[in-house]
């Protein structure tokens, strides 16, 4: 009698040992077997995102966004300034600021003035929406990358960095103002200018704008752009300093306090991974400044310092990044970007 194979066993023998494929045809050739590679992660921090762009980076994207930025800041100045002739043409006298233009000089900060204050701070605001549509233009989507590694602003951390800001500027402020009445300086508030309102008013809303379009030049774009060329972070903190101290009109001291703020800022920015801190920063700062010089009690249009106002800069700057530096660390604030890149191909061997 034949011998019978169990149901059971005849059902595993194909699974533990499966036929072999049959041989492939004389010439025929050899397919290799394709092994798909994971992606590899990277981590970006703040001044190498222009590789987390939509469009692959290139050398040349931040001088033609440069370019292209300009262009546009150029013609929105334009539009705006041809009305403005046309109106000053027919109203002589409207405001002294523009008087001033047409001899080359810059407007002084006049609280009766505030043509002359929206002459000085509108065309600086323009920065962003110029920068914003050429970055958006030549580098694709993730135009929000210029202000943090989450695509956006953080409101939160933009929220708790503006109260240290606003603690340790009121804190300095009434510092400087003790020791000014210590010395028999004059301390007390004007607040009988006509236009004062007006003018605080528009402190308020505008020299924010202000100082948010400066950081998205200085801060955003110009240590991405650098970023593209060289990878040590020290490179994008420091090569913008020079622009951006030059661009102040003041004397050795002056600048010098320009510089120590630029510093500080610009490690905020890395440190932190978005230009929030960096932001609330300057604007508390302008609108102080700003504030004082409509109450008069201070010279907001002062182009001289002091030593002793480089001292005070670097113990405001200091006071702010530490607290900043303890916050970021409390709250684990994200500070990089992570990105999947396509894994290296090995090569072939033989």
């Amino acid at each position: 009698m034949p011998s019978e194979t169990h149901p059971a066993a005849a059902r595993s023998i194909p699974a533990a040992y499966p036929p072999p494929a049959p041989p492939a045809p004389s010439g025929a050739p050899l397919v290799p077997e394709v092994t798909l590679l994971a992606p590899v992660p990277e981590e970006l921090a703040f001044h190498r995102l222009d590789r987390a762009r939509s469009r692959p980076t290139r050398w040349w994207r931040p001088l033609a966004i440069a370019a292209v930025a300009a262009a546009l800041y150029l013609a929105m100045i334009v539009m705006i300034m041809v009305p403005l002739v046309v109106v000053v043409v027919m109203n002589p006298g409207l405001s002294p600021a523009f008087e001033m233009l047409e001899r080359g000089q810059v407007p002084p900060f006049e609280v009766a003035d505030p043509t002359g204050f929206l002459v000085l701070i509108v065309p600086l605001i323009l920065m962003i929406p110029a920068l914003l549509a050429a970055s958006r233009m030549l580098g694709g989507r993730g135009v929000g990358l210029l202000l943090s590694v989450a695509g956006r602003i953080r409101w939160g951390w933009l929220g708790r960095s503006l109260l240290v800001a606003l603690a340790v500027y009121a804190v300095q402020t009434a510092i400087t103002l003790a020791l000014a009445a210590a010395t028999g300086e004059s301390v007390e508030a004007d607040a009988s200018q006509p236009g004062l309102g007006l003018m605080v008013l528009l402190i308020v809303l505008l020299v924010p704008l202000q100082s948010a379009a400066e950081e998205y030049v200085f801060r955003g774009f110009l240590m991405q752009a650098i970023g593209t060329w060289l990878k040590h972070p020290l490179f994008p903190i420091l090569l913008p300093i020079p622009l951006f101290v030059f661009g102040h009109l003041y004397d050795v001291w002056g600048l010098l306090s320009v510089a120590v703020f630029a510093v500080a800022a610009a490690w905020l920015v890395w440190r932190t991974g978005g230009l929030e801190s960096a932001i609330v920063l300057h604007a508390v700062n302008n609108v102080s400044a700003f504030l004082l010089g409509a109450f008069g009690l201070a010279d907001a249009n002062a182009t001289t310092g002091l030593p002793i106002d480089v001292v005070t800069t670097a113990i405001t700057m200091v006071v702010y990044a530490g607290i900043i530096e303890w916050m970021q660390r409390r709250t684990g604030l994200v500070r990089t970007r992570t990105v999947l890149r396509p894994a290296p191909v090995p090569l072939p061997q033989g």
